[in-house]
């Protein structure tokens, strides 16, 4: 009876799985290379001094955020302050000079008309009142630019964006010309420096892949499109924008590792179904029974690249 039971047990069991074969051949994948890519603003914007003189007051700091045309520091020059008052003690008197001649004038014309005056006297007076009226309206002009210079002491952002560095403080001494505030735009690129070798494959619209924040950049990756593929190679090395997704909140200077694609290679690509893992070594089995110790590339959940020990034509089976 026991007999009986086990050549029914026998029968009823599902026949042995038949290992599935492969050809393997080496087919040509994107050769990428991984390089560390810095986060920097599209454009920096530096906010300089209109006027030399003392730093009366500055109102930002590092990692402030500022807009357009916001007053960032006041430039204040004492030397300006006393041109103003010399230049307004010479308008009060040339306004003064300017009333004796229209005064003058208008007697010699009284004069003229009662007959005892001549025209000499009259064409006289009218060119000294026409000399006083111009030297006044030269005085106000003279006024309007100091004025505009007052004004100029008034350093504004030349954009939205957030401060990086403020070279200078309260109290310091600037000249024209000097940095007040340095402002990083609002629009973060990440920045690549290639070996010149590779400036024959970089165009500006390819697709690279960003790693994870930190220059380790582990965790998934996010895609990118190159924006720009500068010109001139600097040390021996291409540099590149990309456009990248998520970096608002990176930090200036920031490095995250980028791959890029720099051609085509031969590469042999099996389903990770045909590699199985034992004692810490990756084997493959060939269909002649034989396991062969291969080393294992990159891949994702179904693929996984062979850099070692599989040729091309080798058949394997599932183990």
């Amino acid at each position: 009876m026991r007999l009986a039971l086990c050549l029914a047990l026998a029968m009823s069991a599902p026949p042995p799985a038949v290992a599935a074969s492969l050809v393997v051949h080496a087919s040509a994948t994107p050769d990428e290379k991984a390089i560390v890519a810095t986060v920097e603003p599209a454009h920096e914007l530096t906010a300089r001094a209109r006027i030399g003189g003392t730093i009366a007051s500055l109102s930002v700091k590092e990692g402030d955020w500022v807009t357009a045309g916001q007053e960032i520091a006041v430039i204040a020059d004492q030397k300006l302050v006393l041109q103003r008052q010399a230049l307004d003690s010479r308008i009060q008197s040339q306004q003064s000079q300017r009333d004796k001649a229209r005064s003058d004038y208008d007697r010699a014309l009284e004069l003229m008309r009662r007959g005892v005056g001549t025209q000499v006297q009259v064409d006289a007076t009218r060119t000294a009142l026409d000399v006083a009226d111009r030297t006044l309206s030269a005085m106000g002009s003279d006024r309007d630019v100091l004025d505009q210079q007052m004004k100029e002491g008034a350093t504004l952002a030349p954009g939205a964006g957030r401060v990086l560095k403020t070279p200078g403080a309260e109290g310091s001494v600037v000249l024209p010309g000097e940095t007040i505030a340095t402002i990083a735009e609002n629009h973060y690129i990440l920045r690549l420096q290639l070996p010149e070798r590779h400036a024959r494959v970089m165009r500006a619209g390819d697709v690279v892949k960003i790693g994870g924040r930190g220059a380790a950049g582990g965790g998934s990756l996010s895609e990118g499109k190159v924006r720009i593929v500068y010109p001139e190679i600097e040390g021996g090395r291409v540099i590149a924008d990309v456009e990248a997704p998520d970096v608002g909140d990176y930090f200036v200077g920031e490095r995250t590792r980028v791959y890029v694609a720099t051609g085509d290679r031969p590469a042999i690509v099996v389903p990770r179904a045909y590699v199985h893992r034992r004692a810490g070594v990756d084997y493959v089995k060939l269909k002649d029974g034989v396991e062969v110790v291969v080393q294992i590339g990159s891949g994702d959940d179904k693929t996984v690249e062979i850099l070692a020990g599989l040729a091309d034509g080798d058949e394997v089976v599932t183990p």
